[in-house]
Order: C-alpha cells, then structure tokens, then sequence
C-alpha cells in the first residue's frame, strides 16, 4: 500500500505543500517588503538653472567649497543600483560634508582639491546607510573620498550671465584608500559671486576594493555613480 494513503503520509504531504507555498509567497513578498521599506534615497541633482544670477566678481583668484547656497548647495553622493528578483532599482545618498578648494590663474585652473566625508552620507533609510557606511564604504578605515586636480583646465569661455558650460576636468579620484585617474566632463555655471560644479561620474565599485554584500534581497551592481555639485565662493 502506497505512503500516500496512510495518515502518515498525507501529513507528509500536507506539511510538504504548506512549506511550499510559504516559500513562493516569500520569493514575491521579500522584495516588495524590501521596496516599501528602502526607498529611493536622497540623490544629488546637477545644475539648477532657475533664478541665476550673472557673475559679480572675477574669475580669479582663490576660491573654497561652501555651505548652503540653495538649489545649487554643495552636495555630493552616490547612487548604486541594487538587483532584486524580478527589479532593478536605484538608490541613492548623499551628504554637505564636502571641504575643498580651487585656484583659478589667467581664467585656468592651476589646483583644486575636494574631500567628502563619506560617513556622513546618508539617505532615506537608517538602517541602508548602517550597511552602506559599515559593509560597502567601510568608512571607520576610510573615512573620505578625494578628488584632486592633476591638469589644468581652461575655465576662460565659462559664461558670466548664468550659462552652463561643459568643461573636461582630470584629475585622481580616491575611495576607499584606492586612487584612480578620473577623466570627466562637469557642468561649470556662474552664479553670482559663486562657481557651480557638477557631473555625475560613472564608477566601476570593483576598481576601489567595493564588494557586494548579501543584503535582504539584493546585490549591488558593479556600476554606480559619484553625484557631485560643489559651490565655490571665492576668498582671495
């Protein structure tokens, strides 16, 4: 006589179909659970060209990174994009902790430097950024990313009535400990008494030392972005 007939074996039987349908109802409610949850982030936009203001003051001179400053605030992030069963998404943070500066000589820049504090990026989620910060950016061992200057770059044709112009900068970019030449065009704006710079810079994680770590119900891709709009305020 088959097991099946047995009260034995339709408990085995039952019991097996109940686990299953658990797991299915797990593998389709994880991720939706995972969305509600962990959303979009806090993302650093580009340029914002509303309300801007012609230039007031000379191209050179010294100038440092500056606080507030509205629409086109310092801002600097990363948006990674996590796969999920069925979904790809994107997630981003973002931070104002960033110092730095640059030096503009007969319309070129001659240096310039900027650090972000990478422990102080967050988003919309304590608990992404506890992962982000402890499993991804390991920000106790490296607390900032920099981006220096290596060549000089001709700011000379940036418009002086609020234009936006693309101009190439080239430069190193270190994460995690890990530096790597850095060739990118930026969004250059003058605004007033202030010079706006933004891009966003496409990044493979592997080339500084990032790996995945098994979250809930998702990986993240091997490509990323470093969100940038820093405002500079001239000083000398």
């Amino acid at each position: 006589m088959s097991d099946r007939s047995t009260p034995t074996g339709r408990k085995l039987i039952i019991s097996l179909f109940v686990v299953l349908i658990v797991i299915l109802a797990l593998v389709a409610v994880v991720p939706m659970v995972y969305s509600a949850f962990m959303g979009p982030g806090v993302r650093t936009e580009g340029v914002n060209t509303n309300n801007v203001k012609p230039a007031s003051t000379d191209i050179n001179g010294e100038w440092d990174v500056a606080r507030g400053g509205g629409a086109n605030a310092t801002s600097v992030g990363y948006t990674f994009f996590e796969i999920l069963p069925g979904e790809r998404k994107n997630t981003s943070g973002s931070t104002s902790a960033v110092e730095g500066f640059a030096t503009i000589e007969a319309g070129t820049l001659t240096a310039g430097s900027i650090t972000v504090d990478m422990a102080k990026v967050s988003s919309d989620n304590e608990r992404r950024d506890i992962n982000v910060r402890n499993k991804i950016l390991n920000t106790d061992t490296y607390p900032n990313a920099v981006f220096t200057i290596t060549e000089p770059a001709d700011l000379s044709a940036v418009p002086d009535d609020g234009s936006v112009m693309p101009i190439t900068l080239t430069g190193d970019l270190e994460v995690r400990g890990e530096s790597r030449p850095l060739i990118h065009e930026f969004d250059v704006l003058r605004d007033g008494d202030r010079i706006i710079v933004a891009g966003d810079v496409r990044i493979n994680r592997h080339d500084y030392g990032v790996e995945s770590p098994e979250f809930v119900a998702a990986k993240i891709d091997e490509e990323g972005e470093l969100n940038i709009r820093v405002s500079l305020e001239k000083v000398s």
